[in-house]
């Protein structure tokens, strides 16, 4: 019997529809166009707008749509991972919630916190219920609002970050397509350089976390770049060498969007031209674990059956990863 691979078999992504420029940031913080450009490779973010507006709407059209694309419906589906870091509510989990707004009666689902490396940590994890026999249709969604955690007074913070979703789904196959390896780590001694203040267990909500923006993004951006360049570049590499891949043999990298000058950096380890790097944070910025799926949401109509595609982030934690699939369809 052929060994079962969790292929993707649809992808399907949802920006909000306010666009947020460095123009207009030019007029809330002191910074420039040219500043933020020249340092992340932003021109713009899109921000989710409307009252009592969460994380779960933005999968919702995201899921939606890569339903009707699949051709099935949500009842269909039987486990839902979420990966996110602003989920709708600190309890219950998003998937539950996005599960009761789509009608994915059948499905039971979680929600996986690993900052912007939480995408590939779902992927891989999604992968193993399938490679299990136990699931057939695992849908992983990776989301955030991050608009909702950013001090937009900080001006080292309130530049990187966007809005937006994207969803892949997960099947079997026996053709040897699919997620083929990964390799995940994280750091816990990282927390201090990027994490948020207030609003867990050990500091819980007051008048003084929330009067000192606490509940904001707090990040040293020089030592989480210099970590990031190094790490990020180093595991994607990594996979490469462990599947005995060349730089001719890789398709795609997919990089999680955090700053132009990471993403430059993963390439060049990798030996992979740019014409084979997904990139799109000039238009998005970093919605944290919603980069990666918006990638290839972009890009699926590029995507060619397969096609040999290393996934690689870096988030706060610390944790990064890389995920090495063949495109299925």
């Amino acid at each position: 019997m052929s060994k079962i691979h969790a292929a993707i078999t649809a992808v399907n992504g949802y920006v909000p529809e306010y666009v947020l420029t460095n123009k207009e940031l030019e007029s809330i913080v002191d910074t420039t166009d040219e500043w933020i450009t020249s340092r992340t490779g932003i021109k713009e973010r899109r921000i989710l707008k409307g009252e009592g507006l969460g994380t779960s709407d933005m999968a919702v059209h995201a899921v939606n749509g890569l339903l009707k694309k699949r051709g099935i419906t949500a009842e269909e589906i039987e486990l839902i991972i979420f990966c996110t870091t602003t989920p709708d509510l600190p309890f219950p989990a998003s998937a539950n919630i996005l599960a009761d707004k789509i009608g994915a009666k059948n499905a039971w689902g979680y929600d996986l916190q690993a900052a912007c490396s939480g995408f590939i940590y779902g992927v891989s994890t999604g992968a193993q219920f399938i490679e299990s026999g136990k699931h057939k249709k695992v849908l992983v969604v990776g989301g955030d609002k991050m608009s909702s955690i950013i001090n937009y007074q900080d001006r080292t913070t309130c530049i990187i970050f966007g809005d937006g979703c994207g969803a892949v789904l997960l099947e079997p196959n026996e053709e040897g397509l699919g997620v083929m390896d990964s390799i995940l780590r994280s750091d816990g001694s990282g927390r201090q350089f990027l994490h948020q203040k207030a609003g867990g267990s050990a500091r819980p909500a007051s008048h003084e976390t929330v009067d000192n923006n606490e509940h904001a993004v707090y990040q040293e951006g020089q030592a989480v770049f210099k970590f990031a360049v190094t790490n990020m570049a180093d595991v994607a590499a990594e996979i490469m060498e462990r599947n005995h891949l060349t730089s001719e043999d890789v398709t795609w990298l997919v990089p999680h969007q955090a700053n132009k000058r990471i993403i430059d950096a993963t390439a060049s380890r990798m030996g992979v031209g740019s014409e084979k790097v997904m990139i799109n944070i000039q238009r998005y910025g970093n919605t944290t674990n919603g980069t990666i799926p918006l990638c290839l949401w972009e890009w699926e109509s590029q995507l060619k059956k397969g096609d040999n595609i290393i996934l690689a982030a870096f988030g706060g934690g610390f944790t990064w990863g890389s995920v090495y699939l063949k495109w299925a369809y």
